[in-house]
Parts: C-alpha cells; sequence; structure tokens
C-alpha cells in the first residue's frame, strides 16, 4: 500500500486569503506565516526541485489547506498542532511526519527535500 503525505499550508482557502498570501509572501517574505509553502512554492508556481522530487517519488502528495484538512479530519481538531505540519497516512492511520517546529528552521527546498528523504527511509 503507497504511503501518502499530507503537507497542510498554515492559510485558509477561501479566495481573499489566497490573494492576501500572494500579495504577502511578495512584499514581506520574511513575516510570511506559512513556511511550508515559502518552500516549495515561488510567488507565482511550484518550485522546479520539489515538483521533479514529488513527481520521482514513491509516495502519494496531497497539498491541503488548514481549514480544509481539519475539516476532513475533525477528529484532529482537538490535537492543537501548529501549522504548516505534514502528515503520513497509510491505510487508516495518520501520523505526524514533521511539525511546524520541524518546517520553520529549514531554509531551501532542498533542506526540505533531504528532511522528508531521511524520514521517509
Amino acid at each position: 500500500m503507497k504511503k501518502t503525505l499530507y503537507f497542510v499550508y498554515n492559510t485558509k482557502s477561501d479566495i481573499w486569503n489566497k490573494y492576501l498570501d500572494n500579495l504577502h509572501k511578495i512584499i514581506s517574505p520574511t513575516t510570511y506565516s506559512c513556511d511550508l509553502c515559502s518552500l516549495t512554492h515561488g510567488n507565482f508556481s511550484e518550485k522546479k526541485e520539489w515538483k521533479s522530487f514529488r513527481e520521482n517519488s514513491n509516495y502519494k502528495f496531497v497539498f491541503m489547506y488548514k481549514d480544509e484538512f481539519l475539516r476532513m479530519y475533525s477528529c484532529l481538531e482537538d490535537k492543537n498542532f501548529g501549522f504548516p505540519i505534514i502528515f503520513q497516512k497509510q491505510g487508516e492511520k495518520i501520523d505526524v511526519l514533521f511539525d511546524s517546529k520541524e518546517i520553520s528552521p529549514l531554509n531551501s527546498v532542498e533542506e526540505l527535500i533531504e528532511f522528508l528523504k531521511k524520514k521517509m527511509s
């Protein structure tokens, strides 16, 4: 059974929040609240290194906004997770792979990829 990685961004899915997030990322990237998005995406698209890693991985990747994830997994709402966060799901079991405290110090998409490779091996 193929494992699934859920990448949950620290933002909401509505159009207004998406617009404000993109604007914030461009105007003041150092204060942007989603370290995961900053690692995997540039201002307008997915980073090439990340896309290549994702497409060549043996894992299934699912990307969600915080509100979408909490609606889908409402049983986890009381866990007080910090976002962004990465979960690993196999069958019905879902576990934290990396929390926001582990994601925050990463400085590049290459560091994220290496971090994931170590954790997934």
